[in-house]
């Protein structure tokens, strides 16, 4: 059993900032001095590493030694935005996801996150060919208002030119973590104005203005993070193909009730695509709710969740109505945590076929604290090894079909991985 301060033990949270988290905006000129409560927080984080991490020799890594050279320098820090580099950068050294130190303060500089209050552009990045490219706009949204169009190469933004470097991540994380800091620029007060600057399709550079609205979706909170907007979409497609997307696994109460329903309302579809593209994660024990509707067979297993205590299986439990037609699954570089471990152990257990590009390689279960400086502690306790026995960290899940996304389909109206997908439910429809 795991202990009780282990309550977030199948919590995934997708966004590891790990290095890339970044200070806030703040002068530590004028902050309290937090010295001693830099360095308790310092300890704290070494000391829950040391005695939490699911491997008791970190990978080989001299923890002690990490300790020696950076305690001294967060020792010395008289403010949090200090610190926090000196933190993150111990961190690092572990070379995974899911640890981070996450600012006091709801700041919308935080990669893939959107403060409470804070208003978005209705847009979506991906590095393609190391550009970052608009890869959607929300109908409706500022962006779309404004007349922006996926394809389209993001140039600059209120005069910053855009190009993120996050050196020492290994792709395709750290396209992800790219992706997201990207759009997380594209985020602010709400009623802001954001200038960006495109290069629309035929090489032309292109102007427009996006005014900043409340973001799209159901706002839903875990623990200290700021405020995450829950969207879902489900439609028929061509050859009545039910389709199902949503970006983030939180908020039961509203995201299993939408899922329920679009399987009710496909039972007839020829097949379904559940499209994790973009989706960062969440509430683990999540994945296990949706693959029940999915996998028709008790006592199934999506994986295993492993801690210096023991293992947990994510055991599927059928519900009713199993949906038991040909599913395709679409994952990419920012499909994250929660949303592999359901396409991975959908994909071992022969019920899905996986489209698209490989996913993030980012799924280790963690939990959050309290610093006593004021920040909070985002640290991964445990490994997820897939059925089959391959870890996802650092590895993802690769796709049946590879199909990823070009600045070329982008620009044509295209989705390779869609349309790869539809072909095979297609093939699968039982002969008359």
């Amino acid at each position: 059993m795991l202990r009780s301060s282990q309550a977030l033990a199948v919590v995934a949270f997708a966004v590891a900032l790990g290095p890339a988290c970044r200070a806030v905006r703040g002068s530590s000129a004028t902050g309290p001095d937090l010295r001693a409560e830099n360095a308790a927080s310092f300890d704290r984080v070494w000391t829950t590493v040391r005695d939490r991490h699911w491997d008791p020799t970190l990978g080989g890594l001299d923890w002690e030694a990490v300790r020696a050279e950076l305690r001294p320098r967060a020792a010395r820090a008289r403010t949090r935005e200090d610190a926090r580099p000196v933190l993150s950068e111990a961190l690092a050294r572990l070379g995974q996801s899911h640890f981070a130190i996450l600012p006091a303060e709801a700041s919308s500089d935080l990669p893939g996150m959107v403060g409470e209050g804070a208003g978005a552009a209705g847009l979506s990045t991906r590095i393609l060919d190391g550009r970052a490219t608009v890869s959607s706009v929300l109908p409706g949204s500022p962006a779309d208002r404004a007349g922006v169009r996926p394809g389209w190469i993001e140039r600059a933004i209120d005069g910053k030119a855009v190009a993120p470097e996050l050196p020492g991540i290994d792709a395709p994380f750290r396209r992800a973590l790219q992706a997201l800091a990207v759009d997380a620029r594209w985020s602010g007060p709400t009623g802001k104005a954001r200038e960006g600057i495109f290069e629309d399709g035929t090489g032309q550079e292109v102007r427009r203005t996006l005014l900043l609205e409340p973001p799209a979706g159901t706002p839903a909170r875990l623990g200290w993070l700021p405020t995450q907007y829950l969207r879902f979409d489900r439609r028929t497609l061509d050859g009545g193909v039910g389709y199902v997307h949503f970006n983030v696994f939180l908020d039961p109460p509203t995201l299993m009730p939408a899922f329920e329903q679009a399987l009710q309302s496909f039972r007839e579809a020829p097949g379904l695509v559940l499209d994790l593209r973009g989706n960062i994660g969440g509430i683990g024990v999540l994945a296990m709710g949706i693959g029940g509707w999915l996998v028709a067979e008790p006592n199934r297993e999506l994986g295993t969740m492993t801690t210096r205590e023991g293992a947990l299986r994510f055991v599927l439990h059928p519900r009713t109505p199993v949906f038991d037609r040909p599913l395709a699954v679409l994952v990419d570089e920012v499909s994250i945590s929660t949303a592999e471990i359901l396409a991975g152990g959908l994909q071992d257990l022969g019920r899905a076929q996986v489209f698209g590009s490989r996913s993030a390689g980012a799924a280790l279960p963690s939990a959050i604290e309290r610093l006593p400086n004021g920040d909070a502690f985002q640290y991964a306790f445990a490994n997820y090894v897939r059925t089959g026995g391959e870890p996802l960290e650092g590895r993802g899940v690769r796709p049946d079909v590879e199909a990823p996304l070009t600045r070329e389909a982008l620009l044509a109206g295209r989705d390779p991985a869609l349309e790869a997908a539809l072909t095979w439910i297609r093939s699968q429809a039982a002969p008359l």
